[in-house]
Formats: C-alpha cells, sequence, structure tokens
C-alpha cells in the first residue's frame, strides 16, 4: 500500500511557457515553475512537477510569458528622470556644465530627489527592472524612497570636489556619506556605495580617502571614468597619466571598482581590468546620444571582464528602458567589434541580469533564478504580435520585444507590477506630479 506524498506549502508558483535561468548559461527551460517561499525561489521545476509538489497561497500562470531574472539597471542617476528632455542634441561637456548643472543648483534638493525616485521606480517595474545601482545627491532620501517602495537598490553616496546642496566641503561629503551607510548598512534591500563624480572632479586626496573606507567598510567604488576622449586628454595634460593609470596609482583598480562608461580603452587597460576584477558598466545610449564614444563591449566581455549594462539617467538617455538599452549594447557590440557573433542575445541577457547583480556585489542575491536567491523576477508576455513566430525565446527577448510586454514583477517575491498594473503605487499622481516639476523648471526660463 502506498500513501501520496503531502504538497510542501509554498507562498507563490509561478508557472511560465519558458523559464530563462541566466545560469546555467544559454539554457531555457519550456513548461517551468518557480516556487517561492518567504521571498526566495525554493525551487525550479517542470509546471506538471510543482502542481504535484507544492501548495501554493497564490498561484500565477503565464503559458505565453518567459520568466527572467529582473534586470539590473547598473548605472542610473534616477532623480533625474524630473529633467528627461530639457538640453538634448549636445556635447557632454556644453551639456553638463551650461544646462544640467544650472538647473539642478536652481531645483535640487530632498523633494526634488524623493519625487524623481518614486517617478523612475514605476517607470522601471513597468520595464522589468528590480534593481538600480543609483548614482546622484541626497542619498538618504533616495534610500528612503527605494525602501517605501520597495525596490532593490545600491545608492551612491558622492563625493566632488565643489560644493552641491548636499554638502560643502570634502569633509562634509565624508561625514555624511558615513551617516547614511550607517543607517543602511543591514538592510535586506537597500546598499550603498561610494560614488567619486568623475576622475576630472575628485582630488587624490578624495580619492585615497574613499578607497581607505572602501576597504574598511567593504564598500564598491561607482564611478564614471574614460567616458571621453576629452576626459583622457585633460588627465594625461594634468596629471601625466590616463585615467586609468592614475586610479591605478592611487590603489582603486580592484575589484570594488564599477567603472561606467569606458569607452575610451587600450587593450592593455581592458588586460588590466580583467585581472583586478573591475566591473564595466556599459551605457550605449547615452554614450551615443552625447556622441562620447564606443564602449569596446566584446574585447572585454572575451577578455574576461565582467559586463553590466545601465542606462544612465534620464537626462542623457532619455529613458530607463532597459530592454531597448539590451538591445542596443547587443547590436553597437557587433558594430564595433565588426563581428556578428559579439554580444549574443545569451550573453547580452546576462550582462543585463547577473553581470548588474555581481557588479553591485549581489550575485549571491540576484541575477539569476536559482534556489536560495532572492525572488527578484519578471514575466514577459511573448504572446503578442511583435514577437510572433517563436522560433528562440531569447532572441525575441533581445531583439524584438519591448519592455510593454512585460506582465508581472516580483521584488524578494512581492508582486510590484500585476498585469501591467504598479501594486500599491498611483500612476495618475505620479504623472500629476512630474507635471508640476516641469512647470517649476520651464519657469526658470532654461
Amino acid at each position: 500500500m502506498t500513501t501520496d506524498t503531502p504538497a510542501t506549502a509554498c507562498d507563490l508558483l509561478i508557472e511560465a511557457g519558458w523559464v530563462v535561468p541566466v545560469e546555467p548559461h544559454a539554457v531555457v527551460l519550456e513548461d517551468h515553475a518557480v516556487a517561492v517561499r518567504d521571498g526566495v525561489i525554493v525551487d525550479v521545476l517542470p509546471t506538471v512537477q510543482a502542481r504535484q509538489r507544492y501548495r501554493a497561497a497564490e498561484t500565477v500562470s503565464r503559458p505565453d510569458a518567459a520568466l527572467i531574472p529582473g534586470l539590473v539597471n547598473a548605472h542610473t542617476h534616477n532623480p533625474m528622470t524630473l529633467l528627461r528632455g530639457i538640453a538634448d542634441d549636445l556635447p557632454l561637456m556644453q551639456w553638463l556644465q551650461e544646462h544640467i548643472w544650472p538647473v539642478e543648483a536652481a531645483v535640487i534638493g530632498p523633494q526634488f530627489v524623493e519625487d524623481g525616485v518614486a517617478l523612475a521606480i514605476a517607470e522601471m517595474l513597468r520595464g522589468g527592472t528590480t534593481c538600480a545601482n543609483e548614482n546622484y545627491f541626497f542619498p538618504d532620501v533616495q534610500a528612503a524612497v527605494y525602501k517605501r517602495h520597495g525596490f532593490r537598490a545600491r545608492v551612491g553616496l558622492p563625493v566632488i570636489d565643489f560644493p552641491t546642496a548636499w554638502a560643502k566641503s570634502s569633509d562634509e561629503y565624508f561625514d555624511r556619506a558615513g551617516e547614511v551607510h550607517d543607517l543602511w548598512r543591514d538592510d535586506a534591500l537597500v546598499a550603498t556605495a561610494f560614488a567619486p563624480h568623475a576622475p576630472y572632479t575628485v582630488s587624490d586626496a578624495n580619492f585615497e580617502r574613499i578607497r581607505m573606507l572602501a576597504d574598511q567598510l567593504d564598500l564598491p567604488i561607482h564611478l564614471h571614468t574614460h567616458e571621453t576622449a576629452q576626459e583622457v586628454a585633460d588627465s594625461i595634460k594634468l596629471h601625466g597619466q590616463r585615467p586609468l593609470a592614475r586610479l591605478d596609482r592611487l590603489g582603486l583598480v580592484t575589484d570594488r571598482l564599477i567603472a561606467v562608461h569606458m569607452t575610451q580603452l587600450t587593450d592593455a587597460e581592458i588586460a588590466l581590468c580583467a585581472q583586478r576584477g573591475v566591473s564595466v558598466v556599459h551605457c550605449p545610449e547615452s554614450n551615443l546620444k552625447l556622441a562620447s564614444g564606443f564602449c569596446p563591449a566584446c574585447k572585454l566581455q572575451r577578455a574576461g571582464v565582467n559586463l553590466a549594462i545601465g542606462t544612465d539617467g534620464c537626462a542623457s538617455n532619455n529613458d530607463l528602458d532597459m530592454f531597448g538599452e539590451t538591445r542596443t549594447a547587443a547590436l553597437l557590440a557587433k558594430a564595433v567589434a565588426e563581428d556578428a557573433s559579439a554580444l549574443d542575445a545569451f550573453s547580452a541577457l546576462r550582462a543585463a541580469t547577473l553581470g548588474g547583480a555581481r557588479a553591485l556585489g549581489f550575485e549571491a542575491k540576484i541575477g539569476s533564478i536559482e534556489t536560495g536567491k532572492q525572488a527578484d523576477l519578471v514575466c514577459v508576455d511573448l504572446g503578442q504580435l511583435e514577437t510572433q513566430p517563436l522560433h528562440h525565446v531569447v532572441s525575441q527577448l533581445i531583439y524584438a520585444c519591448g519592455r510593454h510586454q512585460v506582465s508581472d514583477v516580483w521584488i524578494a517575491g512581492r508582486a510590484k507590477l500585476r498585469e501591467r498594473s504598479l501594486v500599491d503605487m498611483d500612476l495618475d499622481g505620479l504623472i500629476a506630479n512630474a507635471r508640476q516639476w516641469r512647470g517649476r523648471i520651464q519657469a526658470l526660463g532654461r
């Protein structure tokens, strides 16, 4: 005589036409399900077996969808959603010095940051992004907003060599960085990183101080660098070294470094990044729009450098669309390498998920669909006209689908988007608030 094994309780069972776990690489699991308990993935198995094995408090069935890890936006300035489109079609330094910095000086403050981050969270969720690597002022406000909305983030602690609304001196930047880090050091969703702006706005002394504190506090260092040819030329003129060589002299070229943009690289610099474990964040659309140059993504990847993808801020992109960004990254890599096999679809998806998680130091928690990891998950509806016929799931994800096809999003097992509707966020209120900021910024006469 035999008895049936009793079903195991779980909080959530997501059944999908395809599960794309990212790890192992280049695998697609057809008709599979993911079981979640207490915000953690406890099983990945065929749907038929899952229905027998688990008794779920909630079951979400999406037979026409691909279930993927949440996308990781590895470099962004999310309060700048409120500056979307105010200064287009200009080169980087003119855009920054003549337009962005003056407007920021007039409007920046806690409310600007709070409202901009809330708008960004809604946009990111609707596009399948579940984690952001943030780089802006008022990190205390940013962290509180991310936490309130249950969004995963690593929040940058800014350091720059001139006064801003956030801090007036180097000592104040570091004092305030320490305070924010202490508040969030043990949080499950929000962590911190040092965010010196760029080599051309941070002194040797402050870089050395950052390196010492990052080692003590075990924090990453999130830095724009090698963004333009002009930046490299100016560094040689001022310091007698290219920016990466200067950073290496100061002890910053390590596995803590999240190097953003990196459009101007020699083969020796790529080899150094691979040897030291540097992560590179590729922001192709911002680089294209500002005519900053081309990140050699294929060379970096083939050298063994961890490659992540970021949108940059809405003032220079002008969106937070990680599906669009990843497609651009894949296509641009082929053109730059003159090799159609460069940054193939599976590798591009990996960069947008696990690559970003590794850059942020979150790879043990997120970035792939594996048991024991946090259930940061995204359903993408591939049953729509734009992704038919469906010959290859990951090809459609990278080269055909749009962010409007994201149907459901979970962070740590909590629903954030359900059948295209935001959960616990007031869409109409966000739009109305964005419009009042437009009025305030237009009143500046810029």
